[in-house]
């Protein structure tokens, strides 16, 4: 029993079993996982070798300034100064990581405020908005990281807040008097509802919708200079009252008087403390980490916590590893394409994999960071994920990589050091017959096991 406990540590937590590393659980795997939830994690060194996204933004902002080709070029070189080197980056951190409970969070995170390169204009930024503002906060207060998330400019690009201006603010009144009615955007608010707070089914209605959105105008960055041309670029966050609807706003029952850029974040605050947010979030943890459909009890505890604690996510995530639940089916959940490619290196050791080792089966298999198809992110079941083709493309891949491993891995050693205790027997007869050193790492890859966390 200890063992399938640190084999659900290692991947149902973490990202990925390394051989070696039940040896660093110590038989403890919740004290392993607890000892993770640190609020003062230090940045990595390494991140202080990238350039910041305000660095990014300013870069292409300049560019957009002078000409349409010079804005173009400046985003080709942010992708390639910057983008691509960073899931490099990114990749090589997780499978090297010795706090992957960490890194686990860091992903869910970030998928809950999912950004896409489809705005290709901020895309090179994501990375750093990553780094920026999901990392500091995967164990601090839910209400910082949605104010941070909410106020950067790829956020604001990504859901169209910065074409968004008050019917009533001097922008919007100049906008109508020039024949151009319908100046306010609700993409931005409807997203922050439905996606990142309350979700769905949280009780909001349209009006409220409609309300948030004119809260949230005249939020924009620095490469919007609306009403002063001459103004000095930047790529941070940046308030245009002229763009702003004045007057209060009445959202979910609540009055929040005229105030500018605060009336927005007061709105932020109370949904971060709303207890369909704590609901919503609470749903999405449990199906994370224990099943596609998860307990009610579970995701009631877990909204408890998050309430009582008013959004705190180092104790909202002791809660999660103190759960039985989690810990019951070694295999209920599938690894997403990113998850399996991490652990396959994981397990084989390749901290300095490729680029084209990283980046080519994340495309194959339909999962590039940062690309997700909608602001919804990436899914979390597994019908989205191991459809028979699929799969292939998941076991075509392993066959490839085995052949490229070293022979001191010896497929019966590899099989205890990574699946050990939850392999079939099926599956030890499989990779006890193989024809060969690469077929048999290539069956523990391919194998139920191996696939599902």
């Amino acid at each position: 029993m200890r063992a399938i406990s640190s084999f659900i540590a290692l991947n149902r937590f973490g990202m990925g079993a390394r051989p070696g590393d039940e040896e660093t659980l110590r038989g403890a795997p919740r004290g392993w996982l607890n000892a993770q939830v640190r609020r003062d994690r230090p940045a990595l060194p390494v991140y202080g070798r990238l350039r910041s996204s305000e660095q990014i933004l300013r870069a292409i902002f300049e560019g957009r300034r002078t000409s349409p080709q010079a804005q173009a070029a400046a985003v080709r070189r942010a992708y390639r100064r910057d983008f691509y080197p960073s899931l490099v980056t990114r990749a090589r951190l997780m499978i090297a990581s010795d706090t992957p409970f960490a890194d686990r969070m860091l992903l869910f995170w970030s998928n809950h405020f999912s950004l896409s390169t489809t705005r290709r204009i901020s895309g090179a930024a994501i990375p750093a908005f990553e780094r920026e503002v999901i990392a500091p906060h995967v164990f601090g207060r839910f209400s910082d990281m949605l104010r941070a998330a909410a106020r950067h400019p790829c956020m604001l690009i990504y859901l169209d807040n910065v074409a968004s201006m008050g019917p009533n603010s001097p922008l919007g009144i100049r906008r109508r008097q020039r024949g151009n009615p319908g100046s306010l955007n609700e993409n931005f608010a409807r997203e922050l509802l439905e996606l990142h707070t309350l979700g769905v089914d949280g009780g909001y209605t349209r009006d409220d919708i409609v309300e948030l959105a004119k809260a949230l105008t005249g939020w924009g960055h620095g490469g919007i200079r609306l009403g002063n041309q001459e103004a000095p670029v930047h790529g941070r966050f940046q308030f245009f009252e002229i763009a702003h609807e004045p007057g209060a706003r009445r959202i979910l029952g609540q009055t929040y008087p005229e105030g500018g850029a605060e009336q927005g974040l007061a709105v932020l605050d109370d949904l971060a403390r709303h207890p369909s947010t704590a609901r919503h979030i609470a749903r999405k943890l449990a199906r994370h980490f224990i099943a596609d459909d998860p307990p009610e009890p579970a995701i009631t505890h877990i909204a408890q916590v998050f309430a009582e604690t008013d959004g705190d996510l180092a104790a909202v995530s002791r809660a999660i590893i103190a759960l039985d639940a989690a810990w019951a089916d070694p295999l209920a959940k599938v690894k997403t394409p990113y998850e399996f490619v991490i652990g396959v290196h994981r397990a084989a050791g390749r901290i300095r994999a490729r680029r084209q080792e990283i980046n080519e089966p994340l495309r194959v298999l339909g999962q590039v960071p940062f690309s997700a198809p909608s602001p919804q992110g990436w899914s979390d079941r597994a019908g989205d994920w191991i459809a028979p083709q699929s799969l292939m493309r998941r076991i075509e891949w392993t066959r490839r990589l085995a052949a490229t491993l070293p022979s001191s891995l010896a497929p019966a050693d590899f099989l205890e050091a990574v699946i050990g205790p939850v392999a079939s027997a099926d599956v030890r007869l499989w990779v006890a017959r193989a024809p060969s050193h690469d077929a048999g790492l290539a069956m523990i890859f391919a194998s139920p096991e191996f696939q599902r966390r």
